[in-house]
């Protein structure tokens, strides 16, 4: 398969471009840590293309997007781990702001971009990868919170969307997983990355539209979603 992961230079993303890697496919692989994203093309030069790219920078990410496809020529499967979050009670307008660039606005426009070259190609597998997170408003990271609302409300948007296609559009729902991402005093069910990803690529294979990640976080989702 041709793949591209957005996000890929570490977490849920670096683990699945491992895999996919190893798996003998072509993966391309966006990230902005430069460096990280060089060590990924020398260790599998054979099955890794590597871009530079901020999504947040929109026509930025517009051509790098433009030149993987020139690479690979279509797409099969792009999955979308790209995004920020950071603890933020005092409400420092420049971490909010960022926030939102990076998970509404160069999220957005990175999604829009891969359905539009799918619908043109006629078929593609979307993967977005949201969090259990945008379920519930918390204090301490409010522009993370809504901006994956956002995220999960827009996958279901483009998943009614693809009704009748051979467009498919599956949402990946984690609760805490033991990256950078998780943070905070006091983190309780932090779920193990190997676990994690194993889950996500059974999804995937199984071409299911959602997975919330891992079961006990299904039991929190459900709380949250029926009774909050």
């Amino acid at each position: 398969m041709n793949i591209l992961i957005i996000g890929a230079t570490s977490g849920i993303g670096h683990e699945l471009w491992r895999h996919y890697a190893v798996q003998g496919n072509r993966v391309a692989v966006m990230g902005r840590r430069k460096a990280e994203l060089d060590v990924m093309a020398r260790t599998a030069p054979d099955h890794t293309v590597a871009s530079v790219c901020d999504i947040a920078d929109t026509g930025s990410f517009d051509v790098a997007f433009d030149h993987i496809v020139g690479e690979l020529g279509t797409l099969d499967l792009v999955i979308v781990c790209a995004g920020i979050g950071e603890l933020n009670p005092e409400l420092n307008i420049a971490t909010e702001l960022t926030t939102v660039g990076v998970n509404v606005t160069g999220w957005t426009n990175c999604i829009d971009r891969v359905y539009r070259q799918f619908s043109e190609q006629g078929r593609g597998h979307l993967v977005t990868v949201t969090s259990v997170g945008g379920l519930q408003p918390t204090p301490v990271a409010p522009s993370y919170s809504a901006s994956k609302a956002y995220q999960i409300n827009y996958t279901k948007s483009l998943q009614a969307k693809s009704k009748g296609t051979d467009v498919l559009v599956t949402e990946i729902r984690p609760g805490l997983v033991d990256t950078r991402m998780a943070k905070g005093e006091g983190l309780f069910w932090v779920m193990p990355l190997d676990k994690v990803t194993r889950a996500i690529i059974r999804a995937i294979d199984r071409k299911r539209t959602r997975l919330i990640v891992t079961r006990r976080w299904r039991v929190l989702n459900y709380l949250l979603k029926h009774f909050m």
